[in-house]
């Protein structure tokens, strides 16, 4: 049967990357978003409001997906507002193709937020769980947005009987502009502000995090795994943890980072920065690097998203994940998260982003 894909959120760091590499693997793929990408190879855009039904009904009329990634969402002040709105998201599009009973399998992307609780509850130490983190562990008993988006994939299954798959990342790290939460690209803005100054790479978290294990999530990895559950019957109806594989300690990828820009790092002091901190009046110093170097984009506030940044560094506990699960049932795609960093780098200067 063929395979027709939906990417919702197709502009993200997730989206863009899943629908690139559907593509790739031959899938007649479509990407929804509010302002989607007309420039990516073979992914036919849609534009769509996932709030409004009619907006929905109007441009999926023509498409019946055989699967759903989903892969956006949209922050709010609170997190009951998010629950409410986040969950109206998949709600929405899941109860708009009902009618047509083409979807076989619904993926869902959220995060390490569903052990860790909200942002929000970060700072409450005592709410936070052993690592490494797995799937069996329960949910907190915590308001979270991500349980309310993973009830609404349950009760469509249910009622239109399709499966469908969870996919838990760390940090992603991958290209995107304009992204809300964008680790990788927000720290090589930062590097290249004190390459230009001559400041020094100040690390913005906790001991924690200097100190302990961590890991991330190279997009390209969350996109083989998104495709490889689609319709892999070990997958079905499973959540999965999904990060590179390998594990680190910031203090040293810090300094690799730091390396690959050529810059000098404070390392780790006793006083827990802040990134946002360090980042205001930069936007002139932004703007100058930008004409000085003929990049593209030179509002700060569009490519760096420092407040998310601080919230990853600066958790009380060290962060690691268990991936054994889905090793277990056959996903043995790895990556090197120094690569994953590099990688990035190497095209955010092709693509005119950095110097």
């Amino acid at each position: 049967m063929e395979n027709i894909a939906l990417v919702v959120g197709s502009t993200g760091i997730t989206g863009s990357t899943l629908a690139q590499e559907l593509v790739l693997q031959g899938w007649t793929t479509y990407g929804l978003a509010r302002n989607p990408n007309h420039n990516m190879k073979g992914v036919n855009p849609i534009k769509a409001d996932l709030l409004n039904t009619e907006s929905l009904d109007e441009a999926l009329k023509n498409i019946s997906p055989t699967h759903i990634f989903f892969t956006t969402w949209m922050r709010n002040d609170t997190e009951e507002e998010n629950i409410r709105v986040n969950s109206a998201l998949v709600r929405n599009l899941l109860a708009v193709l009902s009618p047509k009973k083409s979807v076989r399998h619904v993926a869902l992307v959220t995060g390490l937020k569903h052990y860790l609780g909200p942002f929000e509850a970060y700072a409450n130490a005592g709410s936070l769980p052993e690592t490494p983190l797995r799937e069996e562990q329960g949910r907190l008993d915590y308001p979270n947005f991500y349980y309310a988006q993973e009830d609404a994939v349950y009760e469509a299954a249910e009622k239109d009987h399709f499966a469908w798959s969870i996919h838990r990342p760390h940090t992603v790290i991958g290209y995107a502009i304009g992204n809300l939460m964008n680790m990788g690209v927000t720290l090589a803005v930062y590097a290249s502000i004190c390459k230009e100054t001559g400041a020094p790479f100040v690390w913005p978290g906790s001991a924690a995090q200097w100190n302990g294990l961590s890991d991330v999530t190279d997009a390209g990895v969350l996109a083989k795994q998104l495709i490889w559950a689609a319709d892999s019957e070990s997958a079905k109806n499973q959540a999965f943890n999904v990060t590179n594989g390998d594990v680190f300690r910031w203090k040293w990828l810090w300094n690799r980072i730091a390396a690959y820009f050529e810059i000098e790092t404070d390392g780790f002091d006793t006083t827990v920065r802040s990134l946002e901190k360090e980042m205001i009046g930069k936007q002139e110093v932004w703007k100058n690097i930008t004409e000085k170097y003929g990049l593209k984009e030179s509002d700060l506030s569009k490519i760096a998203s420092a407040w998310h940044t601080d919230l990853d560094l600066s958790r009380p506990i060290e962060v690691v994940t268990d991936v054994s699960k889905s090793r277990k049932a056959g996903f043995s795609v790895f990556q090197s998260t120094e690569d994953s960093f590099i990688n990035l780098f190497e095209k955010l200067k092709r693509e005119k982003i950095i110097p």
